[in-house]
């Protein structure tokens, strides 16, 4: 006997739709509608809100979104990193405030560092590392950061006149689109090192004095002055009119730097960007255009090294 079936033997009926539910087949043939865009659905800040926790957690990835915004020539740089802030601090270097992470390992240079700031008057503050890794740019601060205020650029004849106030022959770098911090960094050790009066930089396409340049100088730029000009070809020209000659470093020199017969004379020594050289503007202003010697292995050097070796053959000529 089948399952359901009455024991008259007639086969169960089949069950029809039920008054009043006619409707519910109609309206489930229907659309829904467009589908709304994820911003104005229930999960969506929620999932915005993970996602920006997980990217300042993992150190900043890259945003999506407008531009950043160039920095202000006002705005204050951060020098991150044990020993660039106790160098930076030890050297004198002016600053208006040392941050310091909170539960930061505590070793004999985070300690010199807070000692030296105290002693200076320098405002000390405890921050969240998220809030170091924002100021310094995602850079390796290692829990300490030191803020300095925007540089103080010279004018071009103040160079000339700190020669002439310590009664020395003038010895004046100039860079020509050198535009990394650190090779700007590295020549101001250079020329600290071996007497140069200061630094001349062109207002556009060049590093200026920032917290890059001031980490690699290692505080040699707390007494090398750096000036500034709007135009590097006019700069010059009114060197050479003061009675300075310009001597160019560029690999397609025609004398090599040890042999020129000017080193001994008040000087410019100009260097070009690593790769490109001398601009031909500049060239065209230079009194002599010098080269580094060296093997055909090495095709160029970088700016930071071709100046300190310059400048040490200028040192050496003025020493004989």
């Amino acid at each position: 006997m089948a399952a359901g079936g009455r024991a008259s033997g007639r086969p169960a009926k089949k069950k029809g739709p039920s008054k009043g539910t006619g409707g519910q087949k109609r309206r489930s043939l229907e659309g829904k509608g467009a589908t709304p865009p994820a911003e104005m659905r229930h999960w969506y800040k929620d999932k915005a809100r993970a996602e920006r926790i997980a990217r300042e957690d993992s150190g900043g990835a890259r945003r999506t979104g407008p531009a950043k915004r160039p920095r202000s020539e006002d705005a204050p740089e951060y020098i991150g990193g044990r020993n660039p802030v106790f160098e930076a601090l030890h050297a004198g270097v002016p600053a208006n405030a040392l941050y310091v992470a909170q539960r930061v390992e505590n070793d004999d240079r985070v300690r010199d560092s807070i000692k030296i700031a105290a002693e200076r008057g320098i405002a000390l503050l405890e921050v969240t590392r998220d809030k170091l890794d924002r100021l310094t740019e995602g850079a390796v601060h290692q829990g300490i950061a030191l803020q300095i205020p925007a540089y103080d650029y010279a004018h071009p004849t103040e160079l000339v006149e700190l020669a002439q106030d310590a009664a020395e022959i003038p010895l004046i770098v100039a860079l020509d689109s050198v535009t990394d911090p650190r090779n700007l960094g590295a020549i101001a050790r250079s020329a600290t090192a071996f007497g140069a009066h200061g630094l001349l930089i062109p207002s556009r396409r060049s590093a200026g004095v920032t917290g890059g340049a001031w980490k690699t100088s290692a505080g040699t730029l707390a007494s090398l002055r750096v000036a500034r000009a709007a135009n590097l070809t006019a700069a010059l020209r009114e060197y050479r009119e003061a009675g300075l000659f310009v001597i160019g470093l560029d690999g397609a020199g025609e004398n090599d730097i040890g042999d020129v017969d000017l080193l001994t004379e008040p000087l410019v020594v100009v260097v070009g960007s690593e790769g490109k050289g001398l601009s031909r503007l500049v060239r065209e202003h230079c009194d002599v255009v010098a080269r580094i010697p060296m093997r055909a292995a090495a095709e160029s050097l970088n700016a930071g090294v071709a100046a300190g070796v310059a400048l040490y053959e200028v040192a050496r000529h003025r020493r004989l």
